[in-house]
């Protein structure tokens, strides 16, 4: 994703997600839409070229909702790492599964901050 910022330089974030859950046949883990959920980059982060991965696992509800979340990996940068679990954790998410039916779950997501 690109965002431009007047006079800053152009960003980019990628999300890489990976998913976490039982290894059970019938069990989807929760998922996110990263077209539809970004996070914006920090003006202290940008001033300091601050660039990373935080690596951050997120509790969804059966109705999509961000139940709990929390930094597995920092990026490094604290500022980094708040702006990820704000922005993300204001995401709808598509809810885990077991059998069809739609049940709370735990998804790992890695957001990468990246300076171009």
């Amino acid at each position: 994703m690109f965002k431009k910022i007047p006079a800053m330089p152009m960003l980019a974030a990628a999300i890489l997600i990976s998913l976490c859950g039982a290894a059970v046949a019938a069990a989807v883990p929760a998922s996110l839409d990263a077209k539809n959920c970004k996070a914006d980059y920090p003006k202290a982060s940008l001033m300091n070229e601050e660039q990373g991965t935080v690596t951050m696992m997120f509790l969804i509800a059966a109705d999509g909702s961000v139940v709990e979340s929390k930094v597995e990996k920092s990026s490094g940068f604290k500022n980094l790492d708040k702006a990820a679990i704000k922005g993300l954790g204001a995401c709808k998410f598509k809810p885990g599964n077991k059998d069809g039916k739609a049940e709370q779950s735990w998804t790992k997501v890695d957001y990468i901050w990246k300076l171009d």
